[in-house]
């Protein structure tokens, strides 16, 4: 069986952070066994490079926690998935064009309605 790699972009909030792991956690995910995710968190201004970084790696999917670093990963990548939470209005600040049809690159929103 593949394991998934993720990557998680978001800032230093351990609540944005752990809610992500309890998702995955209800949906069957297991950390380290059926899903690995490179974490990386920083200040809104250290985002592009490590948008950057988690492009390097390969990933399968990135997860960005925030308006800021989804810009920033859809800056860095058009060929990696790009899963969006934490987005006040992702229409209104050019990560998707609608809510009902987003874009090949962007995948969801978050589900909590946070």
């Amino acid at each position: 069986m593949k394991v998934a790699r993720t990557g998680y972009l978001g800032p230093s909030i351990a609540a944005h952070l752990a809610t992500f792991r309890q998702g995955l956690a209800e949906l069957g995910w297991v950390e380290d066994k059926t899903i690995i995710i490179e974490i990386r968190l920083g200040k809104y201004e250290q985002f592009p490079d490590l948008a950057a970084e988690l492009v390097r790696l390969n990933l399968d999917l990135i997860v960005a926690a925030t308006t800021p670093g989804a810009l920033a990963a859809k800056q860095a990548t058009t060929a990696i998935p790009i899963v969006i939470g934490w987005v006040a209005d992702p229409v209104a600040s050019g990560l998707v064009a609608s809510l009902a049809h987003p874009g090949r690159q962007h995948h969801g929103l978050d589900p909590s309605g946070v």
